[in-house]
């Protein structure tokens, strides 16, 4: 039973965590925002997300699509991923996020899947997403997004 409990506490810790960070990030200045998301983010999923949102770029770094899905078919689902967008959310002019819910789908040891819905207050869009919060040294991080839930 002390496991389960045990669980219990952190999960809940789990999604404090991530329901601040989500809506740090948010409140932030714009150009804040890179270092929030790599400090709330572990290098690993930081890395992805910042490559899937440069698919294609004329920029420095940019990856093909092909070159992405070869360098991080092992580590992540590239299905899963939204390209070229942001974040957290698809949008590019939201005004103020909110998270509307943040439900804990499955725990295992430290990770910890929850179902979570952003909602930009103004234009009432929901992001739906799933998100991996995994405990590293003590800490909190999100290990991945799936950015296309239904």
């Amino acid at each position: 039973e002390s496991v389960v409990e045990n669980n219990t506490k952190e999960s809940a810790e789990a999604k404090t965590w991530l329901v601040k960070s989500i809506e740090s990030y948010f409140n932030a200045a714009i150009s804040n925002q890179e270092n929030i998301m790599q400090n709330i983010t572990t290098k690993d999923y930081y890395d992805f997300k910042t490559d899937a949102t440069n698919v294609d770029l004329d920029i420095d770094g940019s990856l093909t699509l092909k070159e992405f899905q070869q360098k991080w078919k092992n580590k992540f689902n590239t299905e899963n991923v939204a390209l070229n967008t942001g974040f957290l959310i698809s949008a590019q002019d939201w005004t103020k996020i909110e998270v509307k819910k943040c439900d804990l789908n499955a725990s295992l040891e430290n990770d910890y899947s929850f179902y979570v819905e952003l909602q930009d207050i103004e234009s009432k869009e929901v992001f739906k997403r799933i998100i991996k919060v995994t405990k590293i040294k003590n800490k909190f991080f999100i290990g991945n997004v799936l950015e296309k839930v239904n």
